[in-house]
């Protein structure tokens, strides 16, 4: 069996990383974190029809499957790309298809024209007694670190795992500050916030965080490749004692771990992603396995081509911080490495489910 990607996905990766070379360097990601919009560059992804990846072709979307997101994933990793591709071009369009009638939604979704932002944490035991409560089509209380701080809708996920969509101009939001400052986190207050319950199904809930964890884990291994790159790149230009450092044994040993750790990655997330459209029985444990294991990779990697940089790895004039400090943030969201491979567990039968709190 050979497992790799199609001319047309060579293609959709060849264009998508030429469209962020030219127009998500580095300046456009220091902007970005200093307060700057990423409007025009959203627009331009959506222009190439990243927004209509997933969505399906009756409603005017491109009707690809997950595979071919993580491969974008993957792009704007490498890019530490700023946009709202989690929650608009992946999550959002899969719930909303499973749950069925969100023609409209769906469509202003593939057309860019629709930001939805992802508030799953209360779902995955972020908080005990957050006050976090739904009744009667209104949603009450806290919803921590969610995705996309200019969102124009958010799909909130209660503990129950019922998906709930709220006009951003219902509710108050806040914003947090994390070590990655590519993407925009905040904290959603409720008031009796109207909201529309989009599902109640456990098989929709799952299926949009499976999907968002292998997206995370995809971007990972963007993220990583490219700190591997650069790291590499450095010590053939580097030198110390009139060598490159890269001639040093020590430096050798140092890049051909993190390119040995760091290439299985790939094949994996790619499984992962064909699971979730082909194999729905090892969908739910690929996903975990994937993004614990990259997440633990990641880290390695981030860590070891810092190193190789020296004290420049430090400095904020080579921007490595921002690959680094983007591994670590996906490395916690929807769920840690431990949390992971104890869902993972639970899933094999190795060890039995906790029971929910009273």
């Amino acid at each position: 069996m050979q497992f790799g990607l199609s001319a047309e996905q060579t293609l959709l990766q060849d264009n998508v990383n030429r469209f962020l070379g030219d127009q998500a360097g580095l300046e456009v990601v220091r902007a970005y974190a200093d307060g700057g919009s990423d409007t025009e560059l959203w627009q331009g992804l959506a222009a190439l029809g990243v927004s209509a990846l997933l969505v399906p072709e009756d409603h005017g979307g491109v009707g690809l499957q997950p595979l071919d997101a993580a491969i974008v994933a993957e792009c704007l990793g490498y890019h530490t790309t700023p946009g709202p591709f989690l929650g608009s071009a992946v999550m959002a369009p899969t719930a909303l298809t499973l749950a069925g009638g969100q023609a409209q939604r769906l469509a202003q979704l593939a057309a860019g024209e629709l930001r939805v932002g992802i508030a799953f944490a209360e779902a995955l035991g972020a908080r005990a007694d957050g006050g976090f409560s739904a009744d009667n089509g209104t949603l009450s209380g806290k919803s921590l670190f969610a995705f996309d701080a200019e969102a124009d809708a958010y799909l909130v996920a209660s503990p129950q795992q019922h998906l709930y969509w709220v006009e951003a101009d219902a509710l108050q939001r806040s914003a947090l500050t994390t070590v990655d400052r590519t993407r925009r986190t905040v904290c959603l207050e409720f008031n009796s916030s109207p909201a529309e319950l989009i599902s109640n199904r456990a098989d929709v809930f799952t299926a949009t965080l499976d999907i968002g964890r292998v997206m995370l884990a995809a971007d990972t291994l963007g993220a990583a490749q490219n700190m591997l790159d650069q790291a590499v790149a450095y010590a053939k230009q580097r030198q110390q004692f009139n060598r490159p450092i890269a001639s040093f044994q020590a430096v050798k040993h140092m890049c051909a771990e993190m390119a040995a750790g760091l290439e299985p990655c790939r094949s994996m997330v790619w499984f992962a992603a064909h699971a979730l459209a082909e194999l729905p029985g090892e969908a739910r444990l690929s996903a975990c396995q994937t993004k614990a294991h990259v997440a633990e990779v990641g880290k390695f990697v981030a860590k070891t081509a810092t190193e190789v940089h020296g004290g420049m790895g430090f400095t904020d004039l080579l921007g490595l911080h921002y690959w680094f400090k983007r591994c670590g943030a996906n490395r916690q969201w929807l769920g840690t490495p431990e949390q992971l491979r104890q869902e993972a567990a639970v899933l094999q039968g190795l060890v039995a489910a906790e029971e929910p709190a009273a």
